[in-house]
């Protein structure tokens, strides 16, 4: 294997999504650190390395605070656990196998409404945190009340949650980030002003006075959501669950593809058949150049090689591959790049000058 820089994304694909930008009509809320400075790649997925920002001290006079900080700290050091409950909530919520359904936007009303609880159940379960006396959860020994938004700084607190403490969650597909603080539900920090639930939400002093355990961490990211309008709209416009899968695969190159995102594109019970081999895209595909790299210790080491993202858990990435030329050849036109060793030859990320050649098929 040669560490080389890898070869630019082959043109009508999109390559490796940088950082967040705003969601239209999102401020950037007192007390929350600023967006990366442009340039800074592609943040780590969850469980790989390290989410978000840690939390500074908790305010001075709230030792309960302090102690529920400590406990969910110690509960999930990394944010991964809080991270993947999260992702699997909003999931849940899209239902994708079932309805194709990718964006927050496709959602219902009374489903976004919907949102909080199951956020609230996934975080119980996955962390895992005991039921409280009169709120959501005891955490440290005290009473914590879940709320989620996901538009940043959107949580409304309702009556009885008024002067305990509160879990404060938020989520975007559109930015791929996530957000978890801690607040009292003091009086100074509240709106004078509630909705006819009586529910009130946060002022400036208290979106200032959140004490962040998370902020604006990455949040696995929903490949469909980062190609173009018009790549999905092919995808989903091919008859067959097969095809559709292959599309997927086509098109999103170089890119993170969770197991949700193909199951929202086959919509089938059986969508892994549509990836593996011995029928599915893998197969299929590889007449293409294209190759598939899954969560096997072995693609992961391998589509690192090529300077590909590396799939996490549940995650796929393909690429074309060509085989690599030595400059002394007559055709020697594919020397250089990062290279993997496969079949007895070494291949390289294909260019779109590169004509399609059958691929290798990964070591199993």
């Amino acid at each position: 294997m040669n560490p080389v820089q890898p070869r630019p994304a082959e043109s009508g694909g999109p390559g490796v999504r940088g950082d967040p930008e705003p969601i239209p009509g999102q401020l950037v809320l007192p007390g929350m650190p600023p967006y990366p400075a442009e340039g800074t790649g592609q943040p780590a997925l969850p469980g790989l390395e390290g989410l978000g920002v840690l939390a500074g001290p908790a305010p001075p006079g709230d030792p309960e605070l302090a102690a529920v900080a400590a406990e969910l700290s110690a509960l999930d050091a990394d944010g991964s656990r809080m991270a993947a409950a999260i992702r699997d909530a909003l999931d849940m919520l899209l239902d994708g196998q079932h309805t194709g359904r990718y964006r927050w936007d496709q959602l219902h009303k009374t489903e976004k409404t919907h949102a909080g609880t199951l956020v609230e159940i996934a975080l119980a379960r996955t962390l895992p945190l005991a039921d409280g006396q009169a709120l959501d959860y005891t955490i440290a020994g005290a009473d914590v009340d879940c709320k989620f938004s996901h538009r940043l700084g959107g949580w409304m607190i309702p009556p009885e949650a008024e002067g305990q403490l509160l879990l404060l969650v938020q989520a975007s597909d559109e930015d791929g980030t996530w957000s978890a603080g801690l607040l009292r539900a003091d009086e100074e920090n509240l709106r004078p002003a509630a909705n006819r639930d009586g529910k009130r939400a946060l002022n400036d002093h208290g979106r200032a006075a959140v004490r962040w355990l998370r902020a604006r961490a990455p949040l696995q990211e929903n490949a469909l959501l980062r190609l173009p309008a018009q790549e999905v709209a092919a995808v989903f416009a091919l008859a067959s669950g097969q095809q559709r899968v292959n599309e997927l695969f086509r098109r999103a190159q170089r890119m993170r593809v969770s197991r949700t995102v193909v199951a929202t594109v086959a919509r089938q019970d059986d969508y892994m058949k549509r990836v593996r081999d011995g029928g599915g895209a893998r197969d299929q595909l590889r007449a293409e150049g294209i190759v598939i790299f899954g969560d096997y210790a072995g693609d992961q080491v391998l589509a690192s090689a090529l300077g590909l993202p590396r799939p996490g858990s549940g995650e796929f990435v393909s690429a074309r591959l060509a085989r690599r030329i030595p400059a002394g050849e007559p055709a020697g036109i594919r020397d250089g790049g990062c290279a993997i060793r496969l079949d007895g030859a070494d291949w390289v990320l294909a260019s779109p000058a590169d004509p399609p050649e059958p691929a290798p098929a990964l070591p199993r």
